[in-house]
């Protein structure tokens, strides 16, 4: 019985130590592919979130055309997205990120009849909104692997 949970202690070293190897890699490119692909889909007009775009636009800015915020947003996203793919710019990545969180999650406040069917209860344009999480939480372990400025070499 000692040597089977010994085996399956080994085992499970292993995986963490494999796991802890690729989820910072993970994690930058899978934020890297949504901001990019979402930031693409924009710029050529087939993003589905581009209505909900344009009427928080018309709620908070209404002085810049949809036309030219959308390309700069969708610019924006796939910058967001290529910075945390490059190593030694997850601090800009994520001060890129911070200002596009704030703005995403602005309908759920905004425009609440679109966001909500009830106290709880998000539309699909909510949960869009809501799944934002995730990103954040992804955020938050490419941060965790930084290592303070003082520490890394010129």
């Amino acid at each position: 019985m000692f040597q089977v949970k010994a085996m399956l202690n080994t085992i499970d070293i292993a995986i963490i130590r494999g796991l802890k190897a690729v989820s910072s890699p993970l994690a930058r490119f899978a934020i890297f592919a949504i901001f990019f692909w979402f930031g693409a889909l924009k710029l050529i007009g087939a993003s589905p979130a581009n209505p909900l775009v344009a009427d928080l636009l018309e709620k908070t800015l209404p002085f810049i055309t949809f036309e030219q915020f959308i390309i700069f947003f969708g610019i924006y996203e796939m910058i967001v997205g290529i910075t945390f793919l490059i190593p030694r710019l997850e601090r800009l990545a994520i001060a890129l990120l911070i200002p596009h969180m704030i703005i995403t999650f602005l309908p759920l406040f905004l425009l609440p009849t679109i966001t909500w069917q009830g106290p709880f209860v998000p539309t699909l344009e909510g949960q869009y909104i809501i799944k934002n999480l995730v990103i954040i939480a992804l955020a938050f372990s490419v941060a965790s692997h930084l290592h303070p400025e003082e520490e890394n070499p010129k």
